[in-house]
């Protein structure tokens, strides 16, 4: 799968932003998408995923505030992101893996198989 991610840019504390993710290539409907970020001089970390059959898993800093979509017939998945925070600012991806991964994977980097080029998100105080 080949994944482009988009929607990124600057916001002021409090506000919203949507990225999106478009796919080509295999089947995307069958695969678990998730969006990664990384900071910088950090390691780039979990923050969501949507399965194939639509079951979700957030990381604990991320719930309540971000939402992951998927659009089947568009072969594309979104993340709304609500009630930014200045320590949301990263680099954005996302990943494709195959199938509905499991709880205890879904959060693994080595779980998915194919990357985005990542969108840059700067959350302003």
């Amino acid at each position: 799968v080949q994944l482009q991610a988009s929607g990124g840019g600057l916001v002021q504390a409090g506000g919203s932003l949507r990225l999106s993710c478009a796919a080509s290539g295999r089947t995307f409907s069958r695969s678990t998408v998730a969006w990664f970020r990384q900071g910088a001089g950090k390691e780039r970390e979990f923050v969501v995923a949507i399965r194939s059959h639509g079951a979700t898993s957030s990381a604990d800093s991320v719930k309540g505030r971000f939402t992951i979509a998927r659009d089947n017939a568009k072969n594309t998945v979104y993340l709304q992101m609500n009630t930014l925070k200045p320590e949301d600012t990263a680099v954005y991806y996302c990943a494709a893996g195959r199938g509905s991964l499991i709880s205890s994977s879904i959060w693994s980097l080595p779980s998915y198989d194919d990357w985005g080029q990542g969108t840059l998100v700067t959350v302003s105080s």
